[in-house]
């Protein structure tokens, strides 16, 4: 075999090798043959590629993770915040993904931002904090309706961080002490209520039986005998002092008289 012949296997060869692409599971190729493109995907496995006819574009069908830059905010109570969040998409049509956009991260990018920026500013504080789920349910809704069109499925939004002046953040901390002094007043005034209540109950119980009166007083001494205090308190009956001023009284009103 003549050196030429031999050189121009060689050359075939190499060809042959550098033509063969091997995709993996997660990916695929969108392949451009003379400037048309195969409208179906290639891979995953081996691809062959003929270059120069053919140009191959490599696309991952992995979920990202892409971070928004924090955004100012302005809520509808007129609180300046920073917000961030975080998106999670992966790419459902890959030949999409490469003909309709220039780069699908960016461009998806840009839309989360401004999205959050208009889905924030319509809610107050109270609502952003109380109702981050709802609002990244209907953030991702928007977003993922401006990346379905360049084949990109938008699975998640997470509000990551909200950043509060310091002035706000004193005011919630007094908001919250005084809603929890609020709730203390409450429940103490609960708690008078119903002691209350039950001294009433526990009265009309022992008007019906005036025994009881007297066993709780003596139950009282008992009590006050157990601890072994010096001092002893007798109390008097409500009765004995009302008979005292009626007699009293009148005692009084005769010697004012004369």
């Amino acid at each position: 075999m003549s050196i030429p012949l031999l050189f121009a296997v060689a050359i075939v060869a190499l060809y042959f090798f550098s033509s063969i692409n091997i995709l993996k599971e997660y990916e695929r190729g969108v392949i451009f043959r003379l400037g048309h493109v195969k409208q179906t995907a290639a891979g995953p496995g081996v691809v062959f590629i003929f270059r120069p006819l053919d140009q191959i574009v490599r696309i991952s069908l992995r979920q990202e993770a892409m971070e928004v830059p924090a955004q100012d905010v302005i809520t509808r109570d007129n609180v300046t915040l920073k917000v961030n969040a975080v998106i999670t998409l992966r790419v459902v049509d890959p030949t999409k993904a490469v003909i309709e956009v220039a780069n699908y991260i960016y461009q998806t990018s840009q839309f989360a931002q401004t999205t959050l920026r208009s889905v924030l500013g319509e809610v107050d504080l109270d609502g952003l904090l109380a109702h981050r789920e709802a609002l990244n349910i209907r953030i991702q809704n928007i977003i993922d309706g401006h990346t379905s069109p360049f084949g990109v499925k938008v699975v998640s939004v997470e509000v990551k961080q909200v950043d509060m002046p310091e002035s706000m953040l004193r005011a919630m901390a007094k908001q919250a002490e005084a809603e929890r002094e609020r709730r203390a007043k409450i429940i103490h005034a609960e708690g008078e209520f119903n002691a209350a209540a039950k001294l009433v109950e526990a009265a009309a119980l022992m008007a019906t039986q005036p025994m009881t009166l007297q066993l709780r007083y003596l139950q009282t001494l008992t009590e006050i005998g157990v601890e072994k205090n010096t001092t002893i308190v007798f109390p008097l009956p409500m009765e004995l002092m009302n008979l005292l001023n009626r007699t009293l009284v009148p005692n009084t009103g005769d010697t004012k008289k004369d």
